[in-house]
Formats: C-alpha cells, sequence, structure tokens
C-alpha cells in the first residue's frame, strides 16, 4: 500500500511525533510505500520514508494549517496514495491518530463566546467535526478511554469507530542492570551530591505541562529543603515567561534548563522524583518512561496515562481540582518520603509485566485493515 502520514510539525522531542514515526516506521517495516507531509521537518529524515515539505503562506496557524489540507490533499491525489493517516485534526482522513483532547469541549468550557466567533475557532471546529461527525467514516485510534467518552458526548460519534491503543513507550526506556552505576556517573556529571533531591520535568511545550505550577512547588519547599532541591526541565520550549517566574520566585540557582535531549533515559534514572502537573494531557508517555525506570511520578489526574501511576504504585496523584497547596504538599513528602523504594520497585517490576510497548505495531495492524477495506 502507499501510505500518507499527515502531520504539521515534527520534531525530535515530542511525544506525538515520536509516536507518528514509530508508527510510520512500523509500516514502512511491513513493505508499505510511506510518504510523510509536514509543515517543517526537525532532525534526521527516517531511511526509507519520502518526506514532503508542504509549503504555506499564510500567517496564522490556522490558516497554514487550511493551506497545509489544501496541499495535501492535492499531492495525495498525485501520489496515488492508497491511505491518508492523520496525526492532526482535518477533513478526509481514513485514520485519525487521536493524541489531543477535544477542541469543541475546550471551546464551551474554557472560553468565551466572543471566543467562538473568531476564524480561529471557526476554523479548528470545522476541522475536529470533519473527523468526529457521525457522516464521517475516519477510523478513530485513542490512547484513554475517557477521550472516547468525550467526544461521543459533542459529536455523537459511533463508539465502534473508537480502536484503544496500548502504550508505545520504548524498552530501552526500563531500567538497565548497570542503573545504579549509570545514575552515579549522572550526578556526578550535573555536580549532584548525595544528600541533593534532583526534580525533572520533561515535555515539550511548557505551558501546558504545568511549569509554572512545578516552579511554585520548588518554591514552597522549607528552605532548607529548597537549597538542597534543583528542578531539571528536558524539553523545546521558550524559557522566557519562566525566568521571570523564576526570578521573583528567587529560584535562579535551582532551576537547570536542557531543552531536547537525546539521553533523556539518563536523567530518569539520575532524577528522584518526575513532577508532571499539566493542564491538560492526552496520554503522557514520559509518565511510563519514568516508572520503568523507577522513578517516582507526581502528576495530576487529568493526564490520560496518570492511571497507571496508581495501578503500578509508583508515585502519586494530585487530584482535580487542582489545588496548587496539594501539589506542594506531595511534592515536599515524596522528596524525602519512606516509600521512596517501593516507588521505584513497583515501577519497574509493573514495566516487565504489563504491556506498555505495542502501540506501533496495533496501530499498523488497524491502518491495514481499514485501508483493506476502504
Amino acid at each position: 500500500m502507499k501510505l500518507g502520514f499527515c502531520l504539521y510539525k515534527f520534531f525530535p522531542f515530542g511525544g506525538l511525533q515520536r509516536d507518528f514515526l514509530r508508527v510510520a516506521t512500523e509500516c514502512r517495516d511491513r513493505g508499505h510505500e510511506v510518504h510523510i507531509f509536514v509543515l517543517s521537518w526537525e532532525g534526521d529524515r527516517p531511511e526509507g520514508m519520502t518526506v514532503h515539505i508542504v509549503p504555506v503562506s499564510s500567517q496564522t496557524n490556522h490558516g497554514r494549517a487550511r493551506d497545509y489540507h489544501k496541499q495535501v490533499k492535492k499531492r495525495v491525489r498525485d501520489h496515488a496514495i492508497d491511505g491518508v493517516i492523520g496525526f492532526n485534526k482535518m477533513p478526509g482522513l481514513d485514520v485519525y491518530f487521536a493524541a489531543d483532547s477535544c477542541f469543541e469541549a475546550r471551546a464551551r468550557e474554557q472560553r468565551s463566546r466572543l471566543y467562538r466567533r473568531s476564524n480561529r475557532y471557526r476554523h479548528y471546529a470545522a476541522f475536529e467535526k470533519a473527523v468526529f461527525s457521525p457522516d464521517s467514516k475516519t477510523v478513530i485510534m485513542v490512547l484513554t478511554e475517557a477521550w472516547i467518552e468525550v467526544f461521543h458526548e459533542y459529536y455523537g460519534t459511533q463508539k465502534e469507530r473508537f480502536h484503544m491503543l496500548p502504550p508505545g513507550i520504548s524498552k530501552t526506556r526500563m531500567a538497565p542492570d548497570n542503573a545504579e552505576e549509570i545514575r552515579d556517573e549522572f550526578r556526578k556529571e550535573f555536580d549532584l551530591l548525595p544528600h541533593h533531591r534532583m526534580v525533572l520535568m520533561v515535555g515539550s511545550g511548557f505551558k501546558t505541562k504545568g511549569l509554572d505550577r512545578a516552579l511554585d512547588a520548588i518554591a514552597s519547599l522549607r528552605p532548607a529543603a529548597r537549597k538542597e532541591t534543583f528542578l531539571f526541565v528536558v524539553g523545546q520550549d521558550n524559557p522566557t515567561p519562566f525566568r521571570r517566574q523564576i526570578k521573583r520566585l528567587h529560584l535562579e540557582k535551582q532551576v537547570k534548563f536542557l531543552f531536547g535531549r537525546h539521553d533523556v533515559p539518563r536523567f530518569l534514572l539520575g532524577g528522584d522524583v518526575l513532577i508532571h502537573p499539566a493542564y491538560n494531557e492526552a496520554a503522557g508517555m514520559v509518565l511510563l518512561e519514568a516508572i520503568v525506570s523507577g522513578l517516582p511520578v507526581l502528576v495530576t489526574d487529568v493526564c490520560g496515562y496518570a492511571h497507571y501511576i496508581t495501578d503500578a504504585g509508583a508515585g502519586l496523584l494530585v487530584e482535580s481540582p487542582f489545588r496548587q497547596e496539594d501539589l506542594n504538599a506531595k511534592l515536599a513528602y515524596m522528596l524525602h518520603a519512606d516509600e521512596r523504594a517501593e516507588w521505584q520497585r513497583n515501577g519497574i517490576e509493573f514495566g516487565r509485566t504489563h504491556d506498555l510497548y505495542s502501540l506501533p505495531q496495533r496501530a499498523a495492524d488497524i491502518i491495514e485493515q481499514t485501508i483493506a477495506e476502504s
């Protein structure tokens, strides 16, 4: 088959982007001809796939998305693509990978009526409806059960069109036999002493991931504990708005930005707590990567994969409605809790006994079946 994979922007450090590449790679490895259509591509291009950079001229995000869609429609015809797989919402998809929450729900519950008169709203609402309307034939792959109910509530989407995917983290994230050796080397490299505590935050999109909340939690620690606690932020985003908050909270010596990294497993082994106080998160692959490496997790319960933390017994949840005081107290507790070793053992064992890895294979199965039947 000739398969067209659609994604607005590819960069190496996003969870959605990694899922995208793993699914495309699995399809390529099964012998399919893979064409990738993107607005931009950062990093090395994959072997055995054709990457098409789609030119657009609009100055707004929704305008670029509209122009991208028009261009992709033409290129799909020109290359005689058999099936189109989208990782962003747009019309004309055979299969959609639902890694984003319901736009209409956010617009109705978090925005004003005035916003819903904007061109931006009209564009994204129309593109989402094209995927989830009962009139649509798009097959939808989802990461969590909760999203099925939300999209069904807002659009009446037939539930048989949804297909649940298992998580798809790499087994390289599992704690290796020499984990302690790697941890010691990492901490020496970053001048972390045995009594220091390293809080790790991983994710591109600092605002959505709740970096402001994490900074407030670090600042809330008692002076002696705060002095010995360091927040390492790994992700591809602009830190400038948060540097002002860091200065206001007097955390200049406690926070280190490392931007996108290819050696995230070392950080998972070197840390003491992964903090992920996201405002919303469809899944949260890093949560699973952390627990299977033995790093306890503190996460808001709005994240799709947050339930795995309690299922595994590998950390704590901050329940909705979010309260900063709850996050503060739980971080302070986790940094020195007696359960730390237990959380670590539980996460590693959970990774050995549960399927957290087969997303690309299951997604490729669904794609093949859908295109063959269309």
